[in-house]
């Protein structure tokens, strides 16, 4: 992916955030159409950080609040560069909405629970068990059994818990 060319400490990252999307999106019993919506999107759901500089995405060190507030922006930009193409998923509004979380603290609408679209809810549980098990600059990787229970922790709030309840049988049936 050419948003992976900027940062080397996420290659891979869209394409497991695909697989496993996709995955829970089968589990959850979705639509066909669905499922194909959630896999193109995890494909592409980083992909306005090709306009985040690369000494901000690669840096091996915590963000200061500016950019952090930039990393942020982040969803709208993915938004803006797929908004004029033709896709036949809802992608731009998928890519908008996949740091959003289900109490509404998430970024950067604030939406809550079923505001969210089911594909950006599974996107971020992916999301956010790939970014936790890999390997990054200032931090070490999390087992699967460590990221589960984190995400597991924030079931409700954070994560819907239906997803989080697919991303459990994911783990136990692929035996991690």
């Amino acid at each position: 992916q050419v948003s992976e060319l900027r940062d080397v400490s996420t290659s891979g990252h869209q394409k497991n955030v695909s697989t496993l999307a996709e995955g829970l999106a089968r589990k959850l019993g979705l639509p066909e159409e669905t499922i194909l919506g959630v896999r193109y999107a995890g494909l592409v759901h980083d992909i306005g950080k090709l306009y985040i500089p690369a000494e901000i995405l690669s840096k091996p060190s915590k963000l200061t609040p500016a950019e952090y507030e930039l990393v942020k922006k982040h969803p709208e930009y993915g938004k803006d560069i797929l908004s004029p193409l033709d896709f036949p998923w809802p992608l731009a509004e998928i890519i908008l909405q996949h740091h959003e979380r289900i109490d509404g603290t998430g970024y950067p609408l604030g939406l809550k629970k079923e505001g969210i679209c089911i594909e950006s809810r599974i996107l971020s549980v992916a999301d956010t068990f790939d970014a936790m098990t890999s390997e990054r600059p200032y931090r070490k990787k999390h087992s699967p059994a460590q990221a589960l229970e984190e995400i597991r922790s924030l079931s409700g709030k954070a994560y819907d818990p239906e997803i989080v309840e697919a991303l459990g049988k994911c783990c136990k049936e692929n035996d991690f």
